[in-house]
């Protein structure tokens, strides 16, 4: 075995071990040379995941969010994980602006991966082989992206006039600089009292351009249960009702909804984290997979973060619901409320929705839900979710993180040992996604990013600037 051979076999072990690992020759410090010969040798599986992550991304970058091919592959395909980073150049994608898909091809003898955009979810991935449209984009021909809502803020885009004091202008931004907090900013708002007092976008973003949320989806997923819970009378303390698990003798039959949201089910999954990869790039079902895993320790005694937990939460709505087209509007419950009309939660090519990442939104659609959770879950004077369904989010029940911040049901909890007011609670995702909640301080702050795998935004030390400077 040559030394080569050796050290790529190590890199291939690494990456599928270490989510977001540099996996060429040094790790830390590569030579391009080397990952260029790892692309080589990649599997017609990788290659095909790495062809799906792209055509998702062209499809909502380019036709749901109307910026130009040069800026995806720029920025939200730039510092990915490292096993599909050096492939994306290779894989040819053809974009239909018109028919409003994506297609993008692959070494091997199997079609090209193809995303479809469809109204209110998003673009959808066809599974690996598949080449028919699933839904009918034909069917809604509206403007995309959706124009400015005229009704006044909350509910829409009129009046919003920001009036940042210099201090909390400068320290937004700050923001965008790279050097400050790290990271590449794309987007802040800044609620006080409800109403905006400071936003700013990058070149290429704007209030109506609408960029994946990655992990703040399962904050969503958790506020979007609450919905579920009033309306279906569910009780999150009883076994979660997925059909996969219904088979007698099944262990997993007891695990809960509330242990799903709380990361606490027990199962075992391939990536501590955020890699569900075959079910976000490669179109498999929510069904196939996030529904297989077996037992690894009992429910309710460990915290893991996966995207399996959440996944299968919503999976245990659907069942519960018994109705696909009830389903199928699910989300909108929540988004059309509060005047959330740049947001899509995309589902697998089955129906399911991925409401552990797949939902795609804009930095003042986040902001409207951010302004829900602060207000207990009342908007315009109407109770939206359960009472007390947010002090349920936010409190930190059952087993928690080894270190770092603490986490309730789809919700990180921040304290002084951050720096920041007790209390204070947040959704946050892969890339540098976050909608900070300060209720001592009646604040929301969203910052959405772009962030390669080398430069996290200080999110803690953001916030804390922003009270500082915000009053």
């Amino acid at each position: 075995m040559t030394r080569f051979t050796l050290r790529y076999r190590v890199a291939r072990v690494l990456s599928r071990t270490l989510p977001g690992a540099v996996v060429a020759l040094g790790l830390l410090s590569s030579p391009a040379s080397a990952q260029v010969i790892a692309a080589e040798r990649s599997t017609a599986y990788e290659n095909a995941l790495a062809a799906g992550y792209k055509a998702q991304a062209l499809c909502e970058g380019v036709i749901a969010a109307g910026r130009t091919e040069a800026q995806v592959e720029a920025l939200e395909l730039r510092g990915i994980y490292s096993e599909y980073q050096p492939l994306l150049p290779r894989l040819k994608a053809t974009v239909d602006r018109k028919a409003r898909s994506v297609l993008v091809s692959f070494p091997g003898d199997l079609p090209p991966r193809r995303a479809d955009w469809a109204p209110g979810l998003g673009c959808v991935l066809a599974p690996i082989g598949g080449t028919a449209r699933l839904w009918p984009a034909g069917t809604w021909q509206g403007q995309l992206p959706a124009p400015a809502d005229a009704r006044p803020w909350p509910l829409g885009d009129g009046g919003i006039a920001p009036r940042s004091s210099v201090a909390l202008a400068a320290t937004i931004d700050k923001a965008f600089d790279r050097a400050t907090y790290k990271g590449e900013t794309v987007g802040v708002v800044v609620l006080r009292d409800g109403r905006i007092v400071g936003e700013k976008y990058a070149s290429g973003f704007g209030p109506f351009v609408a960029n994946r949320t990655w992990s703040v989806a399962k904050s969503i997923a958790g506020t979007l249960v609450g919905i579920a819970v009033q309306e279906l009378r569910i009780d999150p303390q009883k076994p979660a009702q997925v059909p996969e698990w219904r088979v007698a003798g099944d262990p997993r039959r007891s695990i809960t909804l509330d242990q799903l949201l709380r990361m606490s089910s027990g199962l075992h999954s391939d990536h501590y984290g955020n890699r569900t990869d075959a079910i976000y790039f490669g179109g498999t079902t929510v069904t196939e997979q996030a529904a297989g895993w077996p037992l690894e320790v009992k429910p309710g005694t460990r915290f893991r973060y996966a995207n399996n937990d959440i996944m299968l939460a919503a999976r245990a709505v659907r069942a519960a619901m018994n109705n696909d087209k009830r389903y199928a509007r699910w989300p909108q419950r929540l988004f059309e409320p509060l005047g959330m009309q740049h947001t899509t939660a995309g589902t697998d090519w089955q129906g399911n929705f991925i409401l552990s990442s797949q939902v795609y939104t804009t930095a003042r659609d986040l902001a409207r839900l951010g302004q829900l959770w602060l207000q207990d879950g009342v908007w315009q004077g109407k109770r939206l979710l359960p009472a007390g369904w947010m002090r349920y989010m936010t409190a930190p029940s059952g087993p928690q993180p080894a270190e770092g911040a603490g986490y309730g049901a789809t919700m990180w909890l921040f304290g002084p040992k951050q720096g920041l007011p007790a209390g204070t609670y947040s959704a946050q995702g892969n890339r540098g996604q976050y909608v900070m909640v300060v209720p001592s301080q009646k604040l929301v702050i969203v910052r959405r990013g772009e962030d390669g795998a080398s430069a996290r935004f200080d999110i803690a030390r953001f916030t804390a600037d922003v009270i500082r400077d915000g009053q």
